[in-house]
């Protein structure tokens, strides 16, 4: 049996399985023998020491997290900065890591997640403290540079691509007499794969969305209304499918909410599917409906992806057993072996390759026009929606979902003051 802890923690926004990944570094961990802690509400339980003692979760609520969305132990958006200007954080960090015997520290979220995974193994490597660091991959906007995808990002774009083709079906069926056009927003600030998904439900070119904007192209308006004039004169109506994070050719965000930026110290962005709404609205007179789906795209975890939840557990199992075999600073990023049929590993990569980089739409990826996806687009992302990883239903309709129920381990130090 390894001697020490293991400290795992969520990150940044959740996903349909980022659950899955928790389930699996459980489930490892306790094979091995490893007790773990997680982090309540992610990096912040570890500086205020509100560590969930899971050894005392028995091992079918383990298994339940495992289809059940959300982030089952809280997460956060907090971005630590360097050492200098953030110091009492990481000496709180390192204090609260001796005081439990951690040994192994396990951060799943994205690129700024993976930055503080980074951040800490050096920290500690200085303090002479022997910690052995591991990000683990999640994030529904697909960018994490190095791995071929995201974990939560193939259950994401199943639900942006049916929905995206239900919606069409309904915009069909009306157009003649109502709604013309439909602006569909998908999250994603400055990488489009969330929108590219969108481009699944249909395959000719007349087929929905018949228009994708995507943040790799500057947004034109005359260009996209005329675009819109043509679909609609000629097929009836039209299916668009908008990133949230469109720029104009300056470099603006389209929908820039004008409400600062958050923790991560990004521009919040709002409402880029009612903006291009009005726009058509009032340019072309036509009736136009749009819809935000915002956390229900991330949270869907009744149309989950079977690829998808299977690489979530599969990252969390081989997280374990990198951070038990000292492999510090590192990430087990998914490797595609095969298109047809679809195979694919779980490798380690160094974080340092990772950590604040953003993985965008190739080029070849992209329609010649800039509004579709290519062959090559579908050939990546169609093995990633495949297959259905449904939960359990109860009596009463609805899903049985899990909760991670255990108390807190017995704090040992003096709270933590801010400031």
């Amino acid at each position: 049996m390894p001697s020490g802890t293991l400290l795992y923690a969520q990150s940044g926004g959740v996903t349909a399985v980022i659950n899955a990944t928790a389930a699996g570094v459980l489930e490892a961990a306790r094979k091995r023998r490893v007790k773990v802690l997680a982090a309540r509400n992610g990096i912040l339980g570890a500086l205020r020491e509100e560590l969930v003692d899971t050894s005392r979760m028995p091992l079918a609520a383990v298994r339940a997290l495992a289809h059940t969305p959300g982030g089952a132990f809280g997460s956060c958006r907090v971005k630590l900065k360097s050492l200098e200007e953030d110091r009492a954080r990481y000496e709180r960090l390192i204090a609260v890591l001796r005081a439990h015997d951690v040994r192994w520290f396990l951060y799943n979220g994205g690129n700024d997640s993976a930055d503080t995974a980074l951040k800490l193994s050096r920290l500690a490597a200085g303090f002479g403290y022997p910690l052995t660091c591991v990000g683990v991959p999640k994030t529904v906007d697909n960018d994490l540079a190095v791995t071929d995808c995201c974990p939560g990002f193939g259950s994401a774009a199943k639900y942006t691509a049916v929905s995206v083709r239900e919606a069409a079906l309904d915009v069909a069926a009306m157009a003649e007499t109502s709604t013309k056009v439909f602006v569909y927003e998908a999250m994603g600030r400055h990488a489009g794969w969330l929108a590219a998904a969108g481009g699944l439900a249909g395959k000719g070119p007349d087929e929905a969305p018949q228009l994708i904007l995507f943040p790799e192209r500057p947004y034109d308006e005359a260009d996209f209304l005329a675009k819109v004039k043509g679909v609609v004169d000629r097929v009836g109506w039209c299916v668009v499918v908008a990133s949230e994070g469109i720029r104009t050719a300056d470099g603006g965000f389209v929908a820039d909410a004008g409400a600062g930026k958050d923790a991560f110290g990004h521009t919040q962005l709002g409402g880029v599917a009612a903006h291009l709404a009005g726009r058509v609205h009032d340019a072309l007179g036509l009736k136009v409906h749009w819809a935000l789906p915002d956390y229900l795209q991330r949270s869907a975890r009744h149309i989950a992806s079977k690829t998808d939840f299977e690489q979530a557990q599969a990252v969390g199992r081989v997280a374990v057993e990198l951070a038990l075999a000292g492999r510090n600073a590192t990430m087990p990023v998914i490797v595609r072996t095969s298109d047809a049929p679809y195979r694919w590993k779980v490798e380690a990569a160094p974080l340092e390759r990772i950590a604040n980089r953003e993985k965008k739409m190739p080029a070849g990826f992209l329609r010649r026009d800039g509004y579709g996806i290519t062959a090559a687009a579908r050939r990546y992302l169609e093995p990633l929606v495949r297959g259905e990883a449904y939960p359990p239903y109860g009596s009463d309709g609805l899903p049985r979902y899990g909760h991670a129920e255990a108390p807190l381990a017995t704090q040992r130090l003096a709270p933590f003051a801010e400031g």
